[in-house]
């Protein structure tokens, strides 16, 4: 039992991280569309 719960353990902090990895990207992406979109011109 205990390797199922430090398995669900690991793979919820994954998840979590993933996650906030994908949040922080689309933040950074969406603030600095306008600095790209200049940029790309």
């Amino acid at each position: 039992m205990d390797d199922s719960v430090r398995k669900s353990c690991w793979g919820v902090t994954v998840w979590t991280v993933a996650i906030f990895t994908a949040c922080m990207m689309l933040g950074f992406l969406c603030t600095n569309a306008d600095k790209v979109a200049i940029a790309a011109n």
